[in-house]
């Protein structure tokens, strides 16, 4: 069973930057697309960035156009989200996820398998 497991979430000032990370745990298992998907307290989950197995293609969430960037090491089958600038509108609960059928970089929760079980993270003003 493959797992992805995050990290990094916690508490950032509103300006502040803030790294999270995804990890697939199953050493037999290829991830393809990864994404960072998110969701505010009340509200539906929302897509914030996806990347393809090169990093050739991105993809990217109106909202987060321009301060948050996304890379991958498939080497150690990892997603990384670089949040800059924080708003307070970013607080979430945020999810990693990953294909293994696609190597589109989908902004559609439909295009992923696996997903991580969630990081909190909050934005103080």
């Amino acid at each position: 069973q493959v797992q992805l497991v995050e990290s990094g979430g916690g508490v950032v000032q509103a300006g502040g930057s803030l790294r999270l990370s995804c990890a697939a745990s199953e050493r037999s298992f290829t991830p393809l697309a990864m994404a960072w998907f998110r969701q505010a307290p009340g509200k539906e989950i929302e897509s914030v960035a996806a990347i393809s197995w090169m990093g050739s293609n991105t993809y990217f969430a109106d909202s987060v156009k321009g301060r948050f960037t996304i890379s991958r090491d498939n080497d150690k089958k990892m997603v990384v989200l670089q949040m800059n600038s924080a708003k307070p509108e970013d607080k979430a609960i945020y999810y990693c996820a990953t294909s293994q059928n696609t190597n589109n970089a989908s902004g559609s929760s439909r295009a992923y398998d696996y997903w991580g079980q969630g990081i909190q993270v909050t934005v103080s003003s």
